[in-house]
């Protein structure tokens, strides 16, 4: 009896011993494969932010302000349009220093004189305006037109979309300024992974009066539309 007893006393230690290691090995563990996985998600949702810069610049470039509406960005993005200057030849130095610029080289070669043209060096310039999609200039090479909306949604979440603010800033010198900003918590796109780690990431976050997420831009003050991660 006494026997048994030891036997079943040394396998309790044993898995006593054996749990324990586990435990340590996975405090280690956890907090690695927490990060690894962040790390790797965030390049995702950033890459989406940077895209989501991307066309609000260009719907300030045409519309003078920015939209918080992603009905109206995407509808931007697949009707749009954008002027692309088609840029051949080059001005050289002389030509410059004799007073010629882009802008007045485009005038002479736009009348079409050929004699003027070739007084001035200028029979290989040309610069031509043609406009394209605002899909095809700046979204062709990542997106489908039929999946282009997906730069609004949030990846590793289920359904979320990015939240997009905007406002009207005025700044010392009394001029009104158009800024956003695109945000997703880390609570959207992580919230699958460790609860505890995550909870530590977000409270280290308002601790510092950081927001727990990943931003590009600013509605409080103007930041060159700026990531937070930059």
């Amino acid at each position: 009896m006494e026997k048994v007893i030891r036997i079943i006393v040394r396998t309790l230690l044993l898995g006593s011993i054996g749990f324990l290691g586990y435990l340590c090995v996975m405090s280690i563990l956890t907090p690695i494969k927490f990060e690894e996985e962040r790390n790797l998600r965030e390049k995702v949702v950033i890459k989406r932010l940077i895209d989501i810069r991307k066309v609000q610049v260009e719907f300030k470039n045409q519309k003078g302000r920015y939209t918080a509406s992603i009905d109206t960005l995407v509808s931007f993005i697949k009707d749009g349009k954008v002027a692309v200057v088609m840029k051949e030849g080059t001005l050289t130095d002389e030509q410059l220093q004799n007073g010629l610029t882009e802008a007045k080289a485009t005038a002479i070669v736009r009348k079409g004189n050929a004699k003027e043209i070739a007084s001035f060096g200028l029979q290989n310039f040309r610069r031509d305006t043609t406009y394209v999609s605002v899909y095809e200039n700046l979204f062709k090479n990542d997106y489908t037109l039929e999946n282009v909306a997906e730069i609004f949604d949030v990846p590793y979440s289920e359904s979320d979309k990015f939240e997009i603010n905007t406002t009207t800033y005025t700044n010392a010198s009394g001029i009104p300024m158009s800024l956003f900003e695109a945000k997703a918590p880390y609570e959207s796109y992580l919230k699958d992974l460790d609860r505890q780690e995550l909870a530590n990431l977000i409270d280290a976050k308002n601790k510092l009066d950081k927001y727990a997420g990943l931003q590009v831009g600013s509605i409080i003050e103007p930041n060159n539309n700026a990531g937070n991660w930059e």
